[in-house]
């Protein structure tokens, strides 16, 4: 028992349509405890038992302002002796609130580790009872951040080259002179390529992040890393780097092929981009004996600064901005490699120091011998 509560109530339409819906099935179902059942359901079993598998914690108080019902998740709130003591005194005035003057909503953040969000809306029910449901918001919270966070991030990034082919286009269209026109031309040509990538990898980061279209199956790493450096050939050989690909035995996860062969040609391609002329990359896929396979790539390039190496994985982050525009960078492709580890229940790490390159690892969960066999 929470203490009693004056038998008055308001009403709300917007937040009174769920509530009515359980004051209507509860109707005639609804029956006062047993003497000496403390705690017992106030519902019918059916609506009990329908309620107790729900997320949501469902919690109804009498107009004495006794609890006479709450299901499994909101009886964690009403029991709990850690940090859900505020969710549950919250509860509470919510519960004053409602029976005194219609319904209500409330939020409450708790402080981490873990932080977590819960939203509580309390609306009066018939005759004289109230209703709190609690949700857990914290997912729901933290991608509203991640998605104001990501169009904040793609508006800046676009502005720019945006920008630019404006600025350009206004330059042609007052010029007359055919070799500044073609070089105007190639540079405006330039830009529509840039946003062409961003949009590209955009787009892949999207599907990698929800998981779109990954196809799960037993994967030998070998051809799978020989068709990420064959895709980069091209761009070696214009540096005249060297790109080895050493792995001494078969090495099989389950994963996505196509994903793990875009994470691979990332962190290749990145690592094409940052070696000098004439460097040299190796990839090497190993297993170790934490039951883990690591695939790494290796440059002798121009390394990472400390300060940096804590953001490096961020969408749209970039250790040297001027070095990335030059190499047609889009700062997006540590992140899509950092997403498509964890997709595949692994993690990606980064060993990296001024001047003395860098090399990056994916750790994967390596597939079973018994299941490489069959």
């Amino acid at each position: 028992m929470f203490g009693r509560r004056p038998d008055r109530r308001g009403t709300d339409p917007d937040l009174t349509d769920a509530a009515g819906q359980v004051d209507g099935l509860a109707g005639d179902g609804w029956d006062e405890p047993s003497p000496g059942d403390a705690g017992a359901s106030a519902l019918g079993d059916p609506l009990r038992d329908a309620l107790d598998v729900l997320d949501l914690g469902v919690a109804i108080a009498d107009s004495d302002g006794t609890i006479s019902f709450a299901n499994r998740a909101a009886q964690v709130v009403l029991d709990a002796y850690d940090h859900l003591v505020l969710v549950r005194d919250l509860l509470v005035e919510l519960l004053d609130e409602a029976a005194a003057g219609g319904s209500t909503r409330r939020t409450i953040e708790l402080v981490g580790p873990p932080s977590v969000a819960y939203e509580l809306t309390a609306t009066p029910l018939r005759p004289g009872r109230v209703v709190v449901v609690i949700e857990d918001v914290t997912e729901r919270r933290r991608v509203d951040h991640v998605r104001r966070d990501f169009v904040a991030n793609i508006s800046h990034e676009m502005k720019t080259p945006i920008g630019a082919l404006g600025l350009l286009a206004d330059t042609l269209a007052d010029e007359t002179d055919p070799e500044s026109m073609r070089r105007l031309a190639g540079r405006l040509a330039g830009e529509v390529v840039r946003i062409s990538a961003t949009v590209d990898d955009l787009l892949e980061l999207s599907r990698i992040e929800f998981g779109d279209e990954m196809e799960v199956d037993r994967v030998d790493l070998r051809p799978v890393l020989a068709e990420a450096v064959q895709r980069l050939a091209s761009a070696a050989a214009g540096r005249e780097i060297t790109v080895d690909v050493m792995v001494s035995e078969p090495v099989h996860v389950s994963g996505d092929a196509r994903q793990l062969a875009s994470a691979v040609s990332n962190l290749v391609d990145n690592a094409i981009k940052y070696s000098p002329k004439g460097g040299q990359v190796r990839v090497t896929a190993t297993r170790g004996p934490d039951r883990r396979v690591a695939v790494a790539v290796a440059d002798d390039g121009c390394g990472i600064p400390a300060r940096d190496l804590d953001r490096i994985f961020e969408r749209f982050y970039r250790v040297d901005r001027a070095r990335s525009r030059e190499t047609g960078g889009t700062g997006l492709g540590l992140s899509i490699v950092r997403h498509i580890a964890h997709n595949h229940g692994g993690e990606v790490r980064v060993a990296s120091r001024e001047g003395r390159g860098s090399t990056f690892t994916i750790f994967l969960p390596a597939l079973p011998p018994n299941e490489v066999s069959s």
